[in-house]
């Protein structure tokens, strides 16, 4: 007896042991490159943009999460602007200051690069001229250590300046198959002009404007995954309704709304051509599916609960995670298919679980929680949704809600109350690399599009 309660205590103790999944590992990958990206000189006009020029490359390649960084404190003192100011010595000496630059300078400790982004900036022809290359410093020789080299142009202004500085970042990242998360966008909605409306900023906060002027209030917005059409959910009508707009005129084109007190939560399909929503036309609110203009619709969803917050799996189209109370409890969120059968339920009936968001993989959702740490407050989590495993990405910070996944699956716009009121932050799916992105008014709902 006291045998097999032994072996029992074993394979218990042994089964608690065991690691669980590597969540934020396997959407963030472990092994990266490392990269020494040292400040850029410029002549003429363009010595007053280096600082935005050197800042937007670093911030570009690191909030990119595909490389370590090198430490800038370790760089020697020698840093080439062009490859013909790499000479090979006869015998590598570190500590020889008069020697000229050579790729094991950057190879060699202190720095342990793999790769050296470098270069320099001048004034040609009343542009900016950026010149970029990018070295594997562990090769032998400069012929065989470039990877490329480009010329980069833009006005000479502080826009010209961030926009060569992200093409030649961008390049960066194409080199390691990486799209760049330069020139995606975020919308969100704030009430910074009086009311609550629409609005769209670059992904690294730059670049803020107005969408909507409805004086009202507007919130929840989706875009279509071909960049045309944005969906919202507005009160300009009186009740709330859908609207949608073109992202290329900015004016209001068609939707055919259901008669309902409440339609809202509109998300897309993949192919943009349907569009998922909530709509009260059956009493309570429940999940419809129609076309991209309203026609055709068709209900999913059957109960007598509200169901609201669907969104589309957009690498498939073939499944849909959506809130629902259908337990009898607090809301949880739950899965079916893209017709309403399989209904499943993800998050284990615990606190309120809200604002299900799927990763462009389709395999994982980020969404808000009140259960974890900071129990009763919403923080964000992710979860991979075939096994059920998930983790948390935020805790003791105030309220984290509205998490939308960035085009390159490795990054999470939400929302958060941290500082004191509502401001759109970012992170990396593991939760690090925090960005505050908006100051100005209160701040929420984005949603992130390419």
């Amino acid at each position: 007896m006291k045998k097999l309660l032994v072996s029992f205590l074993v394979i218990a103790a042994a089964a608690i042991a065991q690691p669980r999944p590597d969540i934020t590992g396997s959407i963030m990958g472990t092994q990266k490159a490392v990269i020494a990206v040292p400040d850029m000189r410029g002549a003429g006009r363009a010595e007053a943009l280096m600082s935005i020029v050197n800042a937007t490359i670093f911030r570009d390649l690191e909030d990119a999460a595909v490389f370590k960084m090198a430490p800038k404190s370790m760089y020697p003192t020698r840093v080439p602007q062009q490859p013909t100011d790499f000479r090979k010595p006869l015998q590598y000496d570190p500590n020889n200051r008069n020697a000229a630059p050579w790729l094991q300078d950057w190879s060699d400790p202190p720095v342990n690069a793999d790769y050296l982004a470098f270069g320099y900036a001048a004034e040609k022809d009343g542009q900016i001229v950026l010149y970029g290359w990018l070295f594997n410093v562990k090769q032998a020789d400069v012929s065989s250590a470039q990877a490329f080299g480009k010329l980069y142009f833009g006005p000479v202004d502080e826009a010209g300046a961030r926009k060569v500085a992200h093409e030649f970042a961008a390049d960066i990242l194409k080199h390691f198959g990486v799209e760049s998360l330069a020139g995606s966008k975020i919308y969100f909605v704030s009430n910074r002009s009086g009311n609550k409306e629409i609005w769209s900023m670059d992904y690294d906060g730059q670049g803020q404007k107005q969408i909507t002027s409805y004086k009202s209030i507007s919130t929840m917005p989706s875009v279509s995954p071909d960049g045309s059409r944005i969906a919202f959910t507005s009160w300009a009508l009186g009740q709330p309704q859908i609207l949608v707009h073109s992202l290329e005129t900015l004016r209001r084109i068609p939707f055919l709304n259901p008669r309902a007190g409440t339609n809202q939560n509109p998300s897309y399909s993949p192919d943009s051509k349907q569009i998922a929503f909530s709509s009260s036309a059956s009493s309570f609110s429940q999940i419809y599916m129609a076309n991209a203009d309203g026609s055709g619709i068709r209900r999913l969803t059957n109960t007598r609960a509200v169901e609201v917050e669907p969104k589309i799996n957009p690498k498939t189209g073939n499944d849909i995670v959506f809130v629902s109370g259908r337990g009898g409890g607090s809301p949880q969120v739950y899965r079916m298919n893209s017709d309403g059968a399989d209904v499943q339920r993800l998050t284990t009936g615990e606190g309120q679980a809200t604002n299900p968001s799927w990763n462009p993989q389709g395999t994982h959702i980020a969404f808000a929680w009140t259960r974890g740490y900071d129990p009763g407050n919403f923080n964000i989590f992710v979860m991979d949704v075939n096994t059920r495993e998930y983790v948390q990405l935020t805790s003791g910070a105030g309220r984290n809600e509205n998490p939308t996944w960035a085009p390159d699956g490795k990054h999470i716009v939400f929302s958060s109350d941290r500082g004191g009121r509502s401001q759109i932050w970012s992170m990396l799916a593991d939760g690090s690399q925090l960005r505050q992105l908006t100051s100005a008014g209160i701040n929420e709902k984005p949603a992130w599009s390419k």
